[in-house]
């Protein structure tokens, strides 16, 4: 026997789980909410940790989900600080950190992601950084204010926004990166090199095509080597070098996993009355005709609501185009949809010059993603193609032309 029972189990305490709890409430849900997460924190959004939040221009608060007080005003019992060490999936039982064991009728896994650590020489020195919560921040923003050299190892979201902010309060960032030219992996070569430009022109030096190989250093990190032998000298570090999907829970619970937890088009696990969201969902997409994951605020949001939605009986395919984003301080703000795996083809759209427009990314003549800088009507237009497989392979002059109108494609 259990020692209690809940209607509703969500483990995750981050943006998924917040956002199943307050769409089960606002669709009406009656039942017993518990939601379990391990940040001492009450739930809350993680893009400001590399921007605002990291730059001392907003405060902690202004970044939670819900305010604090909701929660008991909501009836959803928040418990923050703690663990669930394991779940039985056929008895529908979880045992949470202190042994006490909740029966559940349906639970939600939003387990998250957790960062990629670089096991090289030198880790072990102070200096290095990695950034997935508040208490990271904290301490990369406290470092920042002492050291004058700083360098970022890699070449996409989390290392460019992170140099970004750090190089516009004065600090002097060097980004080292596997790729030739900065976040072109998923933008790119033609992108990359216009948002590369623009981090160079902000103070932030790039140098592509490195593997870090070692950290030097007497007690504190004073150099980063490379496996081509370079050397960057350095008062701090901090790598951002990928997540990877925190499976553990789901693995031990016997659910079927692979770069993620599996979910069906309608984010069911393998096991019944199981749900997952976030960036741990490995689901069936209906819009891409396969599985995806996805690590972005945006579809932890939607794939939370869904998911609160589904445990009610909706019983829908979610069919949401993921959305993303990204702020570079104040001088870019980078939009897209998609994602694209792969294209056959880039449409530039607007003024490169001007630094507004889009890059549409196309593959048998349909629209796998796009990028924008200050067109989001390119977005809304691209979203709707994608959603709906438009072939728009005899229309390429119209995408090209900024003037065009696009919504009768």
């Amino acid at each position: 026997m259990a020692d209690r029972e809940v209607d509703f189990l969500l483990v995750g305490g981050g943006l998924a789980g917040a956002s199943c709890a307050s769409e089960l409430r606002k669709q009406g849900a009656e039942g017993s909410i518990l939601l379990v997460g391990r940040e001492p924190e009450p739930p809350y959004e993680r893009p400001p940790l590399s921007k605002e939040y990291l730059r001392g221009d907003a405060s902690r608060a202004d970044a939670y989900v819900n305010d604090p007080t909701w929660y008991e005003r909501s009836d959803v019992e928040l418990a923050t600080g703690k663990n669930v060490m394991s779940i039985d999936a056929e008895t529908k039982t979880a045992k949470l950190q202190g042994g006490i064991e909740v029966g559940f009728g349906q639970a939600l896994l939003a387990t998250g992601s957790n960062v990629n650590i670089l096991r090289i020489e030198g880790a072990e020195n102070e200096g290095i950084h990695y950034l997935r919560a508040y208490g990271n921040a904290d301490a990369i923003r406290e470092d920042a204010e002492k050291a004058g050299r700083v360098v970022l190892v890699g070449g996409s979201y989390i290392a460019a926004e992170v140099a970004a902010s750090l190089a516009a309060r004065g600090a002097d960032c060097t980004m080292v990166a596997l790729e030739e030219i900065a976040l072109s992996r998923t933008f790119g070569d033609d992108a990359g090199r216009f948002l590369q430009e623009g981090l160079e022109e902000h103070g932030v030096t790039f140098v592509g095509g490195e593997s870090v190989s070692a950290f030097e250093g007497d007690g504190r990190v004073s150099s980063v080597l490379t496996e081509s032998g370079k050397a960057f000298e350095c008062d701090m570090v901090v790598v951002g070098a990928g997540v990877r999907p925190d499976m553990m829970l789901a693995q031990r619970a016997g659910l079927e996993c692979d770069n993620g937890i599996i979910c069906d088009s309608k984010l069911r696990t393998s096991a019944p009355g199981i749900y997952a969201a976030g960036d741990v969902c490995s689901y069936d997409s209906v819009v891409h005709g396969r599985r995806i994951r996805v690590e972005h605020w945006d579809v932890a949001m939607q794939q939370g609501m869904h998911a609160a939605k589904n445990m009610l009986g909706a019983d829908a395919d979610y069919d949401v185009v993921p959305y993303f984003f990204s702020d570079l301080d104040d001088w870019a703000s980078l939009e897209y949809v998609g994602p694209a795996a792969d294209w056959e083809q880039e449409i530039w759209r607007g003024s490169r010059a001007d630094g507004e427009f889009s890059v549409w990314y196309l593959k048998g003549g349909r629209v796998a993603g796009c990028l924008s800088l200050g067109r989001s009507e390119d977005l809304a237009e691209a979203r709707r193609m994608i959603y709906g497989g438009v072939d728009i392979s005899g229309a390429t002059d119209r995408i090209a032309d900024a003037t065009a109108n696009l919504s009768s494609l």
